[in-house]
């Protein structure tokens, strides 16, 4: 059998790149001598993890992209439905994504022979191994584009501004994002569409805070009020009035809960609740009756010692 391989020029070439199993028959001995695994692609693939490895592209899902949007503080408790202007990568309107200009073809790469991939043996520390690789002249695609569309470029996509309506729950608060799958820049090779995430921004407004799903009310108040108790009527987020009932020796900082009055809860049904904190505003202007009133007042609760008081302070300014 040596004499054989070394007298066939032939054979003796396999012997010398590929080994004995390949100077046992040629090209099929070199074969034979991996039986099972159904070509040398089979091997690479085992070892290497498949056709993507050897380059082919496969589908690519497209970029995500991020907008802002601003809402109105009533908007982000109640919700609204809203129409916003994006700009996404969409497929060329020309050459609808072949990128070649219309009217011409693309040329088979010559040197993947429109295979996409290129075979190269090497030698390893395992011995010889046939090396796939995507091809670096087509990039992989089997195909050169000669005539690039003058529209696109020749990349297949363009710029595209699109209107989109959006629908924003109750409940949103500043800084919330929410995502809108399949909105974002197209993909290639058949990939699916990125997503596009709205970061909200929600104005303050001139009446109410917000602390999570409570919303937060301060109401000033007379000392005449909070003295003898009073009922007031305080503003909600839903327009309509509420009717508070501030008992007699309520203090400045005290806070009074009405339920169900909140921001409703972005997951789930409800509401939160919101929080009235009382805060008794000193008059700045009163006139000669009301001082009268006032000082009479205060002779009338006395002093405790060197610390007056509240009507004591009031006495103490009136003179």
């Amino acid at each position: 059998e040596a004499n054989e391989v070394l007298s066939d020029p032939e054979r003796r070439a396999m012997y010398d790149r590929f080994g004995h199993a390949a100077a046992q028959g040629g090209a099929d001995g070199f074969a034979r001598g991996f039986e099972g695994f159904g070509g040398l692609g089979d091997i690479f693939d085992a070892f290497f993890g498949g056709a993507q490895a050897r380059g082919h592209r496969g589908p690519v899902r497209g970029a995500d992209i991020r907008r802002g949007i601003t809402i109105s503080f009533e908007e982000a408790v109640f919700g609204a439905d809203k129409e916003i202007e994006v700009q996404t990568a969409e497929i060329c309107s020309v050459c609808k994504g072949l990128r070649s200009e219309p009217g011409t073809q693309p040329e088979r790469c010559a040197q993947c022979n429109g295979t996409g991939e290129v075979r190269r043996a090497q030698q390893s520390i395992f011995g010889q191994f046939v090396n796939v690789a995507a091809c670096d002249r087509c990039r992989g695609e089997g195909r050169i584009i000669t005539t690039p569309c003058k529209h696109c470029r020749g990349v297949g996509r363009e710029k595209r501004k699109r209107k989109l309506s959006v629908h924003i729950p109750g409940g949103v608060d500043n800084g919330s994002q929410m995502r809108l799958s399949g909105e974002g820049e197209i993909g290639t090779q058949g990939g699916p569409r990125g997503n596009l995430y709205l970061q909200i921004s929600v104005r303050p407004h001139e009446v109410f805070q917000r602390d999570d799903d409570t919303l937060l009310l301060d109401l000033d108040v007379n000392f005449a009020q909070v003295a003898l108790g009073d009922e007031i009527s305080v503003p909600t987020i839903d327009g309509q009035p509420h009717e508070l009932r501030v008992p007699a020796g309520t203090q400045t900082g005290e806070m009074f809960v009405v339920r169900g009055k909140g921001v409703p809860h972005l997951r789930g049904g409800g509401r939160g609740d919101m929080v009235v904190r009382v805060n008794v505003v000193t008059p700045k202007h009163l006139s000669k009756e009301q001082k009268d009133l006032l000082k009479r007042l205060a002779d009338s609760m006395g002093h405790a010692g060197d610390n007056h008081g509240f009507m004591g302070k009031i006495k103490d300014k009136l003179g």
